[in-house]
């Protein structure tokens, strides 16, 4: 029997704190989902907001690197929210980079969407709100009254999918976007290639930032936000926004990492499963 790999290192251990000076002694690209990297989950995704005191670091890195936000949200509901101009903006999980190839991605996603009114009884009662992003669907089902029994619909639900299309889960949510669409491990690759930069950090949470952490070449820096487990591919991790915004605001003031022996600083200890 195989043993389990163990969970990523913490950012702020000696070796994570080593990968953050070799990558500040490029030009890297820094690039971070938004729910749950940037800002907590919220039980009402609609009110959220960034802290201004982030979006202030984050616009301050700017003026000395590339910074991209990936969102699973629409880029029309993402900027609002922000309070700040990336550089780069991409939403639908990679699906929407503002090209006009969007438009063919969203057309089966279209039709598929409208078979869905056959449904609409049988979503209702299970608690499923189903989002229309443009480039992509969200069934939502954080608050149902049954989980299991929401989560058994959608699974019935993805066995109607066309090969046209695909479908993904997340934190209490089953993602639905064209086959032919790029993922945010895709977006973030072109991305690398437009900033003319020469690696990247990504910070994300959930199932869908894993295709950046596995395709993510030595160079790069990833880091997995929460309670990463042993499954991530990331190389290092943070256990929630909080140290994600205590990381901005140190490179914001200094351009630096922080160092060991700083306040909160957890060393070596490995973000807990």
């Amino acid at each position: 029997m195989s043993s389990r790999p163990p969970p990523p290192a913490h950012l702020f251990s000696a070796a994570g704190l080593a990968a953050l000076q070799r990558l500040c002694s490029g030009r890297p690209l820094l690039a971070f989902d938004f729910d749950g990297t940037l800002v907590p989950i919220a039980p009402r995704p609609d009110g959220v907001r960034l802290a201004a005191a982030v979006a202030d670091d984050l616009r301050r890195l700017g003026l000395r690197w590339p910074v991209a936000v990936i969102s699973g949200r629409a880029r029309g509901d993402l900027r609002p929210r922000l309070g700040f101009e990336p550089q780069y903006l991409v939403g639908c999980h990679g699906a929407d980079d503002g090209s006009a190839a969007v438009a063919a991605w969203s057309q089966p996603l279209r039709e598929w969407h409208g078979g869905l009114a056959a449904q609409a009884a049988a979503l209702d009662a299970a608690g499923i709100r189903v989002e229309d992003k443009g480039a992509a669907l969200a069934l939502h089902y954080r608050g149902a009254p049954d989980p299991a029994r929401a989560l058994r619909l959608l699974q019935a639900l993805q066995a109607t999918l066309p090969p046209a299309l695909k479908g993904y889960g997340g934190k209490q949510v089953f993602n639905v976007v064209a086959a032919a669409a790029p993922d945010k491990a895709d977006a973030l690759h072109a991305l690398l290639q437009r900033s003319g930069c020469d690696s990247a950090l990504f910070a994300g949470d959930d199932v869908n930032d894993e295709p950046v952490f596995q395709r993510a070449p030595p160079p790069w820096l990833t880091v997995r936000v929460g309670r990463a487990g042993a499954r991530t591919q990331a190389r290092f991790a943070l256990r929630n926004p909080a140290e994600v915004a205590q990381l901005l605001a140190r490179l914001a003031a200094d351009g630096n990492p922080p160092r060991p022996g700083t306040p909160n600083d957890p060393r070596s200890s490995p973000v807990p499963p």
